[in-house]
């Protein structure tokens, strides 16, 4: 019996994320931040009144959660694992039949570095795991990434806090498959440490209305000269030459 609850149960969340404009609310919350209802709408290209149903849908599946400030309300992803699991049926749903067109987002901007839920994706954020991973600060492993006494001390050294939170369930570290890069960057407390430590230090700036991060001139200069990034990061790498091979190198 059991099994057949969770089967129904799966099935239920299945049925929300096959429609395609909650699977674009979704998606935009994966922003991280909170968006309104009509945020949300603009997202999905569906009215208000339409939007409100979803919502409902969403909230009621524990997908979504309501925070009200006063008379503004927003709404935001339910949990972190909600996050996972739209993140890996993003991974599945690039890696579907062959294109011949790069897959991912459109968006140039967006393939070069965007927000994923708390932390970095995109050509930047993948870079910024291979140095890691050259530098034997992080060790990769099959959906997991082990940090370093050194790595522990760079990041330190870095404003990166990893101290364990005892009641959080959270991993300190942990990897995620680009979407659009199809190879790995790092989630977890030390991907979503790294990103805030990036914005503090502007090198990276949300942009309006979109998951894209803006990488400044200091962010430039300073993932040079702190990461060892090269000077052509931008440019796409066969997965075969990058953190994949991580592993093998250092575990």
């Amino acid at each position: 019996m059991t099994n057949f609850a969770s089967g129904n149960a799966i099935a239920e969340v299945a049925s929300l994320l096959g429609d395609a404009a909650r699977a674009n609310m979704l998606a935009a919350l994966m922003g991280g931040q909170a968006l309104t209802a009509g945020e949300l709408a603009r997202h999905a290209g569906v009215t208000a009144q339409t939007t409100s149903g979803h919502l409902s849908r969403l909230a009621d599946a524990q997908l979504v959660t309501l925070e009200k400030q006063g008379r503004h309300r927003y709404y935001r992803l339910a949990s972190q694992e909600v996050a996972q699991a739209i993140d890996a049926l993003m991974a599945v749903a690039s890696a579907g039949p062959k294109r011949y067109r790069p897959v991912g987002p459109k968006d140039e901007s967006m393939r070069l570095a965007r927000t994923c839920y708390d932390h970095m994706a995109g050509k930047l954020a993948v870079n910024v795991a291979d140095v890691l991973c050259d530098k034997a600060y992080v060790m990769l492993s099959e959906g997991a990434a082990l940090v370093t006494e050194e790595g522990q001390r760079f990041f330190c050294d870095f404003g990166v806090d990893l101290k364990i939170d005892s009641s959080s369930k959270r991993p300190l570290c942990r990897t995620c498959l680009d979407w659009s890069e199809r190879r790995m960057h790092l989630a977890g407390k030390l991907g979503a440490g790294l990103l805030d430590r990036f914005t503090a230090l502007g090198w990276v700036a949300r942009m309006p209305d979109t998951r894209a991060l803006r990488v400044t001139p200091t962010g430039e200069v300073g993932f040079r000269t702190a990461f060892g990034l090269p000077v052509d990061w931008r440019l796409s790498l066969p997965a075969e030459t990058k953190n994949d091979g991580c592993e093998s190198r250092h575990l």
